[in-house]
């Protein structure tokens, strides 16, 4: 879901119906922490979310093939997963966008970032105005004729700092907008108990099967976590304790992405799991089986993040006979 481009069609609006020139930052609007706003610029628009998920601009704008209405995407997506700051400022007036745009690179380039992917009006690809700017096509009220964009990275240790800063120019008001998206990628915060030695055994027993929580992994990966390992050890216990059980682990994905690519990532984990049991707590190869799901079995809507974490698990299901 790409969520960029969104509060330029507001200020257009408010613009248009009112004339009035408003100096001060909207109530409750801060600038970020890691890049300070141009020179008596006023935040016009401001939004944060906890976690979410946000596609970052890497490369140009291309016409998804064979869609139907006509899609814009771009062409060299970054998926990533954390925190989303969107600020909107307004530059002060006699300010060209080009202006506010390269005081933006050069704080951008001492505050240690990368840049990914950077363009302006004749090179961005097709109709990136309108892929980063639905307010242009609105009544003719903002125009993109000096945008300009840039996409970089930020390495910590404590985590990776994307940002993505779009800049154009709103011609009612004679005025540089700059669009800045911050994304601070971290994990969803694990607010789940590990599931203990003796219900793992009661829900086997009872349905055959139990989802696990508490074995994670990061973003697109499949190695396991070290914060897995309370887990996996609950795991091993019950499997120590029942040297007869035979299990599937089953590596289960939320909707979104491809359906051969989640298939593939949910495969590879729960081998990686299989990999752990076995190298970390001696259990025996042969009583373990990795098996791959994909997004084929929900336990919840993938229409909301809450839902897609719940399809996010792994799975152990008892290899039962009868014998």
């Amino acid at each position: 879901m790409h969520i960029a481009g969104k509060f330029l069609v507001l200020i257009g609006v408010l613009a248009s119906c009112t004339g009035v020139v408003l100096a001060q930052d909207i109530p409750g609007s801060k600038d970020h922490p890691i890049l300070p706003r141009y020179e008596d610029s006023a935040i016009r628009a401001y939004k944060t979310e906890a976690f979410v998920e946000y596609d970052l601009v890497a490369g140009k704008t291309v016409q998804q093939p064979n869609a139907s209405p006509a899609r814009i995407v771009s062409e060299k997506p970054i998926r990533l997963e954390g925190k989303l700051t969107h600020i909107l400022y307004r530059a002060p007036l006699g300010r060209s966008p080009l202006e506010v745009f390269r005081n933006y690179e050069k704080a951008l380039k001492a505050a240690g970032f990368e840049t990914l992917f950077t363009c302006d009006r004749d090179n961005c690809g097709t109709r990136f105005n309108s892929y980063m700017n639905p307010g242009a096509r609105y009544n003719g009220l903002i125009y993109g004729d000096q945008q300009r964009f840039i996409s970089a990275k930020l390495s910590r240790p404590e985590g990776d700092i994307y940002v993505a800063l779009y800049v154009t120019s709103f011609e009612p008001e004679k005025r540089a907008f700059a669009q800045l998206e911050v994304v601070e990628v971290k994990g969803l915060e694990d607010r789940l108990i590990v599931i203990g030695e003796s219900e793992i055994e009661k829900s086997l027993a009872r349905d055959g099967r139990i989802a696990i929580y508490g074995i994670l992994f990061d973003f697109d990966k499949a190695e396991i976590k070290p914060e897995s390992a309370p887990q996996l050890e609950q795991l091993a216990a019950v499997l120590k304790k029942n040297p007869k059980l035979g299990v599937l682990i089953v590596g289960h994905t939320d909707g979104k992405g491809a359906f051969e690519y989640n298939l593939s990532l949910s495969q590879r984990r729960a081998q990686a799991v299989v990999t752990a049991l076995v190298s970390r707590f001696g259990i025996q190869a042969s009583r373990l089986i990795a098996a791959g799901a994909g997004m084929a079995a929900p336990v919840a809507s993938n229409r909301s993040e809450a839902g897609r974490a719940k399809n996010r698990r792994v799975e152990i299901v008892e290899r039962y006979s009868g014998d």
